[in-house]
C-alpha cells in the first residue's frame, strides 16, 4: 500500500524561496572591524538571483563545481543559496589548507569557478596556474585588478557581474538526491578526502538544528556563526537560520577574542558556535577585559572535546552555557547534542553535560571493539564508533575506491573511541589515532588534556603518546601557559595527582608558546610528534 502523501523534492531552491521571502525582514550582519553592514534575508535573495544569473553567463549549466575561498560574510551567504539552488554544487575550499593540498581539492572537484574575497586574492593567486579546470575567478570584496591569473582564467568582479543582472531567477526543480555542496576533510592523514551532500540531507539536517533537543535555533535567535563556512557548512548554520528565519551576525575575517568580544558589545548574539580554541581564546580575553555577555543564551562548542574547567568558567563567572556537540565533516556535521535528560538538572547534569551527546532519532550508531565485535550500550564498554543515517557519508567523492575502510558494512568508521551509556549519551575517549598504550593499558589523551587545562596557569594543553622502553608508550603533554602566568612540571603534576590514576600521571613535559593547530582550530597532533621526532621540543622529565 502506498501513501497518499504528495511527492515533494526536499530542494535548497525551496529552502532559498522560502527564507527569503516568509522571513525576509531577518538580518545578516558582516563585521567589518568597526561595526557591521547590515542587510536582510529578503535582499540576500535577489542577490543570489544575480549572482545565479551570472554564473549561467559564465557556462554553470549544469552540476559544475563553483568553488567558494571566503570568510563568512554576506556575499558567501549569497554563494551558499544561489549555486545549490541553480542546481550547480558549491564548494567550499578551507583557506587554511597548505597549499598544495588547496591545488588538490580544487583539481579533484574539478572547479569551475571561484568566488574570492578580496582579502584572500594573494592567497588563491600563487596557487592559480595549478588549478587546471577553473575558468572564471570572481573577487568579491575586492580589486579584482589585484589578481594576476593565468591567460586560461577570466578574472570578474563580483559586484559588476551582479549589477548587470536580474533579481530574479527561475530556480529548477532538482532531485533531492543530487549533490547540493562539498567540502573536503582537512586532509591530517593522506589526501584531502571529498564529501559531497545532497540537497536533502542538507534539508534534514537543518530541520535537526533548529529542533529543540539540538540547537534550538530560532527566528527569536541572532546566531553568530563563528565556525567558518568553508568547513562542514559552518555546523549547518546559515540553512537553519535561513529555515526559521534566525538572523546571522558573521565576523568575516576578525576571529581574534578581541573583536569577537566587540561584536558581542554591538550586536548582542543570542548564540554562537566555534570550536574549543575560539572559546578558550576568549575566556581570556574576558577574563583581562571584562564584559557582561549574559545576552548570550548558549554557545556552541564541537570539533573537540570542550575543557570542563572552561564551560564552568562561562557559566559561573558570565551565565553563559556551553553545550557539548559531537560531528564531522561526514556527518554534516551534527551528530550528537549534549542536553542532560529531563529528569536531572542542578550537579547532576554536569555529568551529562561533559559528554558528547545525545544521539537524535536520525543517527544510529554502534561501538566496534578490538576484535570486531559490537560493543553494548552499558555506558563502560569501548569501541570505535561508527554511525549511519540520512545525513552520513556512504562514501567519499570519487567512488568505493578512495579510502574504502572507512566505511564498513554500511556505516561511517568515525576514527573515535567511546562509550554509550544506556540512554544514548556518547563519551569520546580519544581519537583511535591519539590513544596512548601504556603497558598493556589505554591512556585517554583527552581526558589528560582536560585535567591540565584544569589549572588556572594553563591556557591550552595536547597530549600525544611518546616511545618509552619500558612501559611502550608515555604520555608527553605540551602545555601553552596564560599570559602572565607561571606553572612548573612539577606543580602540574601535583596538580594532577588527585584527578587521574597514578601510573597515568605524565612524566613528559615540554611548554610551547603556540600551539599547532590543524586548518579547523584543532591540535595538530601529527606536528606535535613531528615536532618530538625531530628533536623540536624541549623536554622537561620528572
Amino acid at each position: 500500500m502506498l501513501s497518499t502523501m504528495q511527492d515533494a523534492q526536499l530542494s535548497l531552491a525551496d529552502l532559498l524561496r522560502h527564507g527569503t521571502t516568509v522571513h525576509s525582514e531577518s538580518e545578516v550582519l558582516t563585521w567589518t572591524g568597526s561595526e557591521s553592514r547590515r542587510t536582510t534575508f529578503g535582499e540576500i535573495g535577489k542577490r543570489s538571483a544575480r549572482l545565479a544569473n551570472a554564473l549561467r553567463g559564465l557556462g554553470v549549466d549544469g552540476d559544475q563545481r563553483v568553488g567558494t575561498f571566503m570568510w563568512n560574510n554576506a556575499e558567501h551567504l549569497e554563494a551558499y543559496l544561489a549555486i545549490p539552488a541553480m542546481g550547480a554544487v558549491l564548494h567550499t575550499l578551507n583557506i587554511r589548507l597548505f597549499p598544495e593540498q588547496l591545488v588538490f581539492v580544487a583539481n579533484h572537484a574539478e572547479d569551475h569557478a571561484i568566488i574570492v574575497d578580496g582579502t584572500l586574492v594573494p592567497l588563491l593567486a600563487k596557487q592559480l596556474p595549478e588549478m587546471k579546470t577553473v575558468k572564471h575567478v570572481i573577487v568579491a570584496n575586492g580589486d579584482a585588478s589585484t589578481l594576476q591569473a593565468p591567460d586560461s582564467i577570466q578574472v570578474h568582479s563580483y559586484e559588476d557581474l551582479l549589477a548587470a543582472q536580474s533579481e530574479t531567477f527561475d530556480w529548477p526543480v532538482v532531485d533531492e538526491r543530487s549533490a547540493a555542496a562539498m567540502c573536503y576533510t582537512s586532509g591530517t592523514t593522506g589526501d584531502p578526502k571529498g564529501v559531497a551532500y545532497s540537497h536533502r540531507s542538507i534539508w534534514l539536517h537543518s530541520m535537526q538544528v533548529c529542533m529543540s533537543d539540538s540547537m534550538r535555533l530560532s527566528q527569536a535567535d541572532k546566531s553568530l556563526a563563528i565556525v567558518p563556512m568553508f568547513h562542514a557548512m559552518s555546523w549547518g548554520l546559515p540553512y537553519a537560520a535561513l529555515m526559521v528565519g534566525a538572523s546571522l551576525v558573521m565576523p568575516d575575517r576578525f576571529l581574534q577574542p578581541g573583536p569577537i568580544a566587540e561584536i558581542l558589545a554591538a550586536e548582542k548574539p543570542t548564540m554562537a558556535a566555534a570550536v574549543p580554541t575560539i572559546w578558550q581564546g576568549l575566556l581570556a580575553h574576558l577574563d583581562a577585559n571584562p564584559q557582561d555577555i549574559s545576552h548570550v543564551r548558549e554557545v556552541v562548542v564541537g570539533g573537540s572535546a570542550a575543557p570542563p574547567a572552561m564551560m564552568h568558567a562561562f557559566e559561573e563567572q558570565y551565565d553563559v552555557p556551553v553545550l557539548h556537540a559531537w560531528g564531522m565533516t561526514e556527518t554534516s556535521p551534527l551528530g550528537s547534542v549534549a542536553r542532560p535528560p529531563a529528569s536531572v538538572s542542578g550537579q547532576e547534569a554536569w555529568a551529562y553535560r561533559y559528554t558528547q551527546g545525545r544521539f537524535p532519532a536520525s543517527v544510529r550508531a554502534r561501538l566496534i571493539g578490538d576484535s570486531g565485535e559490537e560493543m553494548p550500550w552499558d555506558g563502560e564498554s569501548v569501541g570505535e564508533l561508527e554511525v549511519q543515517g540520512p545525513w552520513i557519508a556512504g562514501s567519499y567523492y570519487g567512488g568505493e575506491s578512495v579510502d574504502p575502510e572507512k566505511f564498513h558494512e554500511g556505516w561511517l568508521r568515525t576514527g573515535d573511541v567511546g562509550k554509550i551509556t544506556p540512554d544514548g549519551f556518547l563519551t569520546l575517549t580519544d581519537r583511535a589515532k591519539d590513544v596512548i598504550k601504556s603497558g598493556g593499558e589505554w591512556i585517554s589523551s583527552v581526558d589528560l588534556e582536560n585535567a591540565v587545562m584544569g589549572h588556572p596557569a594553563v591556557a591550552e594543553a595536547a597530549v600525544i603518546g611518546v616511545p618509552d622502553e619500558k612501559w611502550d608508550e608515555r604520555p608527553l603533554v605540551a602545555v601553552v601557559v596564560r599570559e602572565g602566568q607561571n606553572v612548573t612540571p612539577a606543580e602540574l603534576r601535583e596538580f594532577l595527582a588527585d584527578k587521574v590514576a597514578k601510573w597515568q600521571l605524565p612524566e613528559n613535559w615540554a611548554f610551547v608558546e603556540e600551539m599547532p593547530k590543524t586548518s579547523v582550530g584543532k591540535f595538530d597532533k601529527k606536528r606535535l610528534r613531528a615536532f618530538h621526532t625531530e628533536g623540536k621540543l624541549d623536554i622537561s622529565r620528572l
